[in-house]
């Protein structure tokens, strides 16, 4: 009787969600946490259940040390030479740094990482390993005649086994590994399928243990939900050191590398890309990418300055006012949030008295596929609206920055210095900011900064600048 309840408590049934790693109770068709269906499967906890275990102390591998006597030289940056990968790292990939790139599938994650490894083995003097285990090395050969990416000192092997990855790095001893992608490794002795929660738990544990001890810079690519998050349990992006989101439309040339979390710099910088047909190059200055040139102003359109991490970046907000319709009109959006078009169509509508909106299909996007969604793009947004229902083109050379509240008032935001002169930088003379926001100082060299405080008056300013630049 004994011996069958302790067998009992030594292996009991469990439950977990192959997903997320929520552990129900009892078998369920759909977790309860991530709305998955039949991802819960059933697995075995060994020993007595909430028993407190003692663990008995042991000699350390190394004694702890006074902070000040530890040098920083070990964890100092090697480049890359990527130019806006090395940005949004903090400068470089720090050895033994374990980095999770994550990202849509045909995003170019395979073709950035590529590239980043043969510019390391060009540059470091140390070998770079590339493993796939979802490509053949003869698939992986052809992108790289493509991109030019070969080099004597990168190594690449196709595994989906945790041993033998481990294997290559015995033999290779390289200074950067890249594994794509952490869902495809199965560990050895794990139970659960490849990319499963048990499964990407283990295999990221035991490489970020090796990258530490033997000090491998290390890029993981994993692959993302249908609501764009990262797959697998949450407990893979406390592992690593950085976590970066691979963004971009499959219809724009754009590509935005996203910091998300970063141990060794900022964790709110965003690195420019453009694809091509020869494979991704960095966009130092990727401004023009979002603005139109016109021989002559036309309406429907306003520009702004809007801030990805801490990079400046104008950008065009083009809106067109449609037919009246009976019913209900469109609003259809691209680029910008859908929320927030609505409420600014509604203070237009309440505050201005100058444009009847609610029988009028109403269509707004950005320009290059940049996705704007702070709130500092309303007042642009707003007066491409305007613009547009009054026929009205705005003068080329103004810039408008604020958010709008639901009283119509023009409500302040960040990095307005940065925003200016990002835009005199590229030729603009006139901008629209919120009460508060005018540099203390002299504003930028040939700019003239008018503040707003509320949508009448801007439609007001925008409208007088738009007149003195017809009379020129």
């Amino acid at each position: 009787m004994t011996t069958s309840r302790t067998a009992a408590k030594a292996a009991r049934p469990a439950f977990v969600c192959d997903a997320c790693g929520h552990q129900p109770p009892k078998w369920l068709g759909r977790c309860p946490e991530c709305g998955e269906w039949g991802s819960v499967i059933e697995s075995t906890v060994t020993g007595p259940l909430g028993a407190g275990r003692v663990v008995s102390s042991r000699m350390p591998a190394e004694p702890a040390r006074p902070i000040a006597t530890i040098s920083a030289a070990p964890a100092k940056a090697v480049p890359t030479n990527v130019s806006e990968l090395d940005r949004v790292l903090g400068g470089g990939l720090v050895p033994g740094a374990v980095v999770l790139l994550a990202g849509e599938p045909g995003v170019g994650k395979s073709t950035l990482l590529l590239d980043v490894a043969q510019q390391w083995a060009a540059g470091s003097g140390t070998p770079s390993l590339v493993v796939s285990g979802e490509e053949s090395v003869s698939q992986v050969r052809l992108r790289a005649e493509r991109l030019g990416a070969l080099h004597d000192k990168l190594y690449l092997a196709s595994e989906s086994d945790l041993g033998a990855v481990l294997g290559h790095l015995d033999a290779v001893k390289p200074g950067l590994l890249v594994l794509d992608s952490v869902q495809t490794i199965s560990a050895p002795g794990t139970e659960g399928v490849p990319g499963g929660v048990t499964q990407v738990r283990a295999v990221t544990a035991a490489l970020v243990g090796v990258a530490k001890e033997r000090g491998i810079a290390t890029v993981l690519v994993g692959h993302v939900t249908k609501d764009g998050q990262v797959a697998g349990p949450r407990v893979l992006e406390h592992l690593v050191d950085v976590v970066l989101h691979f963004e971009g439309d499959k219809h724009s040339s754009l590509r935005l590398v996203r910091g998300v979390k970063n141990r060794y710099g900022a964790a709110d910088e965003v690195g420019c890309f453009e694809m091509h047909e020869g494979g991704i190059a960095s966009l130092p200055d990727p401004s023009g990418l979002f603005l139109t040139r016109y021989q002559e102003p036309v309406p429907g359109t306003c520009v702004t300055v809007a801030m990805e991490g801490r990079r400046a970046l104008v950008t065009e907000v083009q809106a067109l006012i449609g037919a009246e319709v009976q019913g209900s009109p469109r609003r259809t959006v691209s680029g910008l949030d859908s929320a927030r078009l609505a409420m600014v169509l509604a203070v237009l509508e309440r505050r201005t008295k100058q444009l009847k909106l609610y029988n009028r299909e109403v269509f707004a996007a950005t320009v290059g596929g940049i996705r704007l969604t702070e709130p500092s793009a309303d007042l642009a947004m707003a007066l491409a609206v305007a613009s547009g229902g009054l026929d009205l083109a705005m003068a080329p050379h103004l810039v408008a920055i604020g958010e709008v509240g639901l009283t119509g008032e023009i409500r302040r935001v960040g990095a307005v210095g940065r925003r200016l002169a990002e835009a005199a930088r590229l030729g603009f003379r006139e901008a629209l900011v919120p009460p508060g926001c005018a540099p203390e100082g002299a504003p930028p060299k040939g700019m003239r900064v008018t503040e707003v405080t509320d949508l009448r008056s801007a439609l007001q300013t925008a409208a007088r600048a738009s007149a003195e630049h017809g009379n020129r």
